[in-house]
């Protein structure tokens, strides 16, 4: 796990170079999140880690959610390019409009920051996310764990946006675990497809499409987040084989915490988000004082843009995997309470998990 230090309060006000300070004495920085549609995570967890983040480097960030829309989306990085933010961070809804707001914003001298989404054949300046292969991977391996000894398995994927890079890096970090094993016949694979924009209730469709297409028989299902895992437990749910069908997912939703304790979804991916929100504002805090020397001692890693034929500097953290044994390690460390996830449905498995 990448360990990140502080890099020390950057005070508000001017240093002499004419920076723009925040209406709380902090430097103004701009902060736009996607959506609240597929996944809780943006609201919940990244708006007020990236609030705390930045004040505790003396920022004074303006979080804004683009809700899913593109206009609003350039609407938004428009205001706050035209307040003064001294640098901007964005994790865009798909790599176009992204790189249509990080033109404009280096064209006024701002410096821009990839948050979670790399925008391909862009040409933002840092990119802060986690190491997305190995989330897929850690998908691929779950799904086997929970398929076990059961040769031709039937598996449908149901994937992320074609328009996000992340959910092309899910998707190749899965197939390096299960395409060897589709070649050889070990797993079978009935059907794939990706979802426009994490849409979880076409995510449904799309799986109840696909399970009837394959004569309503599927042994493991790859989801590609939690809430793509819920759209799919409820059709399985409907044909009586929700807890027969192991399931993936990620971000360790309550939902989906809930669900694997429940035995509906077989595994999430844990990414520590505040740890992603801490090096955006560090980041960010480096930039905004124009220490570049500063940003590039915390981007350590790259990551290959094939677009744009370039190398971004970026910073990878570490990702988890959860199962029903470890559902505890996201409770203890404070990014779901027990309360969420301890219901009626699943007051037996707490107990016996000591989560409480």
């Amino acid at each position: 796990m990448l360990t990140l230090s502080a890099c020390g309060q950057n005070s508000a006000g001017d240093g002499g170079d004419g920076a723009a300070a925040g209406g709380e004495g902090g430097i103004k920085v701009g902060v736009i999140l996607p959506e609240t549609d597929s996944s809780a995570r943006w609201e919940g967890f990244d708006k007020p880690m990236l609030d705390r983040a930045m004040r505790a480097e003396g920022l004074d960030p303006d979080i804004q959610n683009a809700q899913g829309d593109e206009q609003k989306f350039s609407t938004l990085a428009d205001g706050m390019i035209s307040s003064g933010v001294r640098v901007l961070v964005i994790a865009s809804i798909s790599s176009d409009g992204g790189n249509t707001v990080a033109a404009k914003a280096q064209a006024q001298g701002i410096p821009v920051i990839d948050y979670d989404r790399l925008n391909l054949g862009g040409t933002s300046d840092y990119y802060v996310s986690f190491d997305n292969e190995r989330v897929g991977a850690l998908q691929g391996e779950g799904l086997v764990q929970g398929i076990g000894d059961k040769p031709g398995a039937q598996v449908i994927e149901i994937e992320g946006a074609p328009t996000d890079n992340n959910a092309t890096l899910f998707y190749n970090g899965q197939q390096t675990v299960l395409k060897p094993l589709y070649d050889d016949g070990s797993l079978v694979l009935a059907g794939s497809q990706a979802i426009e924009r994490w849409d979880n209730q076409v995510g449904g469709t799309t799986f109840e499409q696909l399970l009837t297409a394959n004569g309503g028989r599927v042994d493991g299902v790859v989801a590609a987040n939690d809430g793509l895992a819920g759209a799919v437990i409820t059709v399985l749910a409907k044909y009586g084989l929700n807890g027969t069908v192991p399931v993936t997912g990620q971000d360790a939703t309550a939902d989906g915490l809930a669900a694997i304790l429940r035995g509906d979804q077989y595994m999430t991916v844990f990414k520590p988000i505040e740890q992603e929100a801490e090096a955006a504002a560090q980041l960010a805090a480096a930039l905004a004082n124009g220490d570049t020397a500063a940003a590039d001692a915390i981007a350590t890693d790259t990551v290959r843009d094939p677009q744009g034929d370039r190398d971004v500097p970026s910073v990878l953290l570490t990702p988890e995997l959860i199962t029903r044994d470890n559902v505890k390690t996201v409770i203890d460390a404070g990014y779901v309470t027990a309360a969420e996830v301890c219901t009626a449905e699943t007051a037996d498995a707490c107990s016996e998990l000591g989560i409480s």
